[in-house]
């Protein structure tokens, strides 16, 4: 048993997250007949006022059928026990759930953080693996911009890239979301240059 992973790529307001309902919608049509149920996995917390508007404006656009699961920190430990109910998940996103990891990391060791990250990506890839489902995975691209100025914002970067990389290799199909548009990276990919997760 091996779930079919999509992973979502894009910049800030990029049509990641539309995207990936619709296409979960899609999804729980065509299964319909066999129950077509989602879980909607949010990594999002709510620490101020504008993030609770924008969290309260995803739960309203989510199909009342759809279950939700937020969950900041152990995607795989909370998922785990209730993946098997459900055909179709979606995370959203994993750009939060790095940050909300390396803030819960850096608290107690910095130096360690981005081995903390990867080992619960790997974790998650695993329970995707073990399961029937298909997951739509939304995080954003954020290595095309400025060197971040202070090491932190460097070990985020570097840790939600290589995230990135971990999932995309994984998936079965990859698409890059700009201006509501999406690019299906997997199909452009140069095969001859094979693996490139160490960079």
């Amino acid at each position: 048993m091996s779930g079919e992973l999509i992973l979502l790529l894009g910049g800030a307001r990029s049509g990641k997250s539309t995207a990936a309902e619709r296409l979960a919608e899609r999804l729980a049509e065509q299964r319909a007949q066999r129950g077509g149920r989602v879980l909607f996995i949010a990594t999002a917390q709510a620490l101020d006022a504008e993030m609770e508007r924008r969290i309260a404006a995803h739960r309203a656009r989510r199909p009342a059928g759809w279950d939700t699961l937020e969950e900041p920190i152990d995607l795989a430990g909370a998922a785990a026990p209730i993946i098997d109910r459900y055909d179709t998940v979606v995370i959203d996103c994993l750009t939060l759930w790095v940050s909300n990891l390396l803030q819960h990391e850096a608290d107690a060791n910095e130096d360690d953080a981005e081995d903390f990250i990867l080992d619960a990506a790997g974790r998650l890839l695993e329970l995707i693996d073990r399961s029937a489902a298909t997951w739509i995975v939304v995080s954003n691209e954020v290595g095309l911009g400025v060197v971040p100025a202070w090491p932190l914002g460097r070990t985020y970067r570097d840790a939600l890239g290589r995230v990135n990389q971990l999932c995309a290799a994984r998936a079965g199909r990859v698409y890059l979301m700009v201006a509501g548009l999406a690019l299906e990276l997997k199909e452009l990919s140069a095969p001859p240059f094979g693996s490139m997760t160490d960079g």
